[in-house]
């Protein structure tokens, strides 16, 4: 494998394991501590927080994109090259598979943990406020559709340069403070598909929305900013990465 594209694959890796361990977590291990309990301001900022942090430590190696709904978001906007789509999301699944692995490990340490829900998404029963299927369909590909607008937004030339992190991290708090009682907040197939798998049952059979939803979102922003933006004003990646050889910094 090219050695630029095992830097790009680490980098997607570590950053989608340190948002799945870093926000599930919160949810998992802090939400309802007793009496310290962060509850769901403090999630929806250990959620924001693991981007904003991880967009400054990986984003100038692989684009800091740690969701398969940015991924296919960024290439429907022109902004993400075609060899990278399928390595990139195969990559975050694996990394949230693997950081919710390491949770569950660290949780089951306490002797009356009881797994629940294991901070997975879901509608109907499984949603926390009881919210319908419709509901969190639509929710879910709204919030992801803004998502992916500021993204694009905050990393387009005339933007405010090395900042980008800043607004993306804020913005996917702003998500979580939004929709955790609705769906518990997915906008991230990746993030979706990891605790599923270790909760089992229903989740993993609800799992069909949140990778459906999220994408659909970010296509239709990634397709939008095709018209917001000239061709110029667009940091286009397929044609940087060539150039360059290495990913944009975070707001070039």
């Amino acid at each position: 494998m090219h050695y630029d594209m095992q830097r790009r694959l680490i980098a997607e890796f570590l950053g989608t394991f340190w948002l799945v361990f870093g926000g599930c977590g919160s949810a998992v291990l802090s939400a309802a501590f007793p009496e310290l309990g962060i509850g769901f301001v403090g999630v929806a900022f250990a959620f924001g927080l693991t981007v904003l942090s991880m967009a400054y430590a990986m984003g100038h190696i692989s684009g800091g994109h740690f969701n398969p709904a940015v991924t296919i978001g960024l290439w429907s906007a022109g902004r993400c090259a075609n060899k990278h789509v399928v390595p990139y999301i195969v990559v975050q699944v694996v990394g949230a598979i693997c950081g919710a692995a390491v949770l569950w490990f660290i949780a089951s340490g306490k002797p009356d943990w009881v797994p629940a829900g294991f901070a997975s998404n879901g509608y109907g029963a499984l949603s926390p406020g009881r919210y319908s299927m419709g509901a969190a369909f639509a929710a879910e590909l709204l919030l992801t559709f803004f998502f992916l607008l500021i993204i694009i937004g905050a990393t387009s030339k005339g933007a405010a340069s090395g900042f980008a992190g800043i607004p993306i991290g804020l913005a996917l708090t702003l998500i979580h403070l939004i929709s955790i009682p609705v769906t518990n907040t997915s906008v991230n197939p990746a993030r979706s598909t990891a605790p599923a798998l270790f909760a089992g049952g229903e989740y993993v059979g609800q799992l069909w929305l949140f990778w459906l939803a999220p994408i659909l979102g970010a296509i239709l922003a990634g397709a939008l900013t095709r018209i917001l933006y000239e061709p110029a004003d667009m940091v286009n990646t397929a044609v940087v990465d060539e150039r360059r050889g290495r990913a944009p910094l975070p707001g070039e």
